[in-house]
């Protein structure tokens, strides 16, 4: 008897097939996908997602990562995959999966500030009316901090952060300065600001430098993957008084959504980004609602 995939095994192993590129295999591979994906749209859409206060803006709790939308897949070693993932979220796709988040209660995604994905966002907002908040990654260079950020704004951010990487280098060189002035120049402009991270140095040294964002973008997860031990990022967090939005929850999809999701809310974060393909969408919305619904035996306080 074959054994039952879950939805993240399949991928998985189907996708082992598309080491040459994109193959017929790997056409038909998407284009069963894709036929499970059109299944999704004619479920009916989930209602009740919880959402929390992130500055001024009302935000779901289960926000729309957008990683995979711009090929990054964190696969580890399997060098296909980003390939793999371009082929697959073309632009109509990645309308698809975002119209699939507002319909069940996802109004945020966290996407990338370069010119393919602002292209994508004012498609969707063009043809298909989507509201969707954006909460822009943005890439300040130490010579030249606002310009991607002024992009950000020019296109329809509602908030906006630094991309972990960034934080983590600006503070690993001591220029705590420069991630002061990118928040500073946020603010200036309206955004609600962030500052993200894949290291705890980092909202550390934030909160000691006395700079002041309205939330932090930190890793999470028990794999250890780009991200410290949950204890420590879970005790540090009960002394900060800002909403945390905890991302790689589920360590490049080596942890199920019941696992990650639960680790992150019942430890503290207040809201988790998560890359979604449009088939994920409707179960990782009823995962999140189920588990923000059960006793999560919280210590820290919801910041939100």
């Amino acid at each position: 008897m074959a054994r039952k995939l879950n939805r993240r095994d399949f991928l998985g192993t189907s996708l082992l097939g598309a080491a040459a590129g994109v193959s017929l295999e790997n056409k038909t591979l998407l284009a069963k996908l894709g036929e499970k994906a059109n299944t999704e749209k004619e479920l009916p859409p989930i209602q009740g997602l919880p959402k929390g206060k992130l500055g001024k803006l009302d935000v779901s709790r289960l926000i729309c990562g957008g990683n995979l939308f711009s090929g990054f897949a964190h696969s580890r070693d399997l060098i296909y995959v980003s390939a793999l993932m371009t082929q697959y979220f073309d632009e109509d796709k990645i309308m698809d999966t975002l119209e699939l988040a507002e319909q069940n209660g996802i109004n945020t995604a966290i996407l990338r500030c370069d010119q393919h994905m602002i292209g994508v966002l004012n498609r969707y907002r063009k043809e298909r009316g989507g509201k969707i908040q954006w909460i822009a990654q943005t890439y300040p260079k130490e010579n030249d901090l606002t310009t991607n950020i002024q992009l950000a704004i020019d296109n329809g951010a509602v908030a906006a952060y630094a991309q972990g990487g960034i934080g983590d280098t600006f503070v690993s060189e001591g220029k705590i300065e420069l991630l002061g002035n990118v928040v500073s120049f946020m603010k200036k402009n309206g955004l609600v600001t962030g500052v993200g991270s894949h290291l705890l140095d980092v909202p550390k040294a934030t909160i000691k430098a006395g700079i002041d964002p309205d939330f932090f973008f930190k890793t999470f997860n028990d794999v250890a993957y780009e991200s410290e031990p949950l204890e420590n990022i879970s005790a540090f967090m009960k002394s900060v008084s800002k909403p945390w939005i905890a991302f790689k929850i589920l360590g490049a999809g080596m942890l199920k959504p019941e696992v990650g999701f639960r680790n992150a809310f019942s430890l503290g974060a207040d809201f988790i980004n998560v890359g979604m393909f449009d088939f994920q969408v409707r179960e990782d919305v009823a995962i999140a609602k189920e588990i923000l619904a059960s006793d999560l035996k919280r210590e820290r306080p919801w910041c939100s």
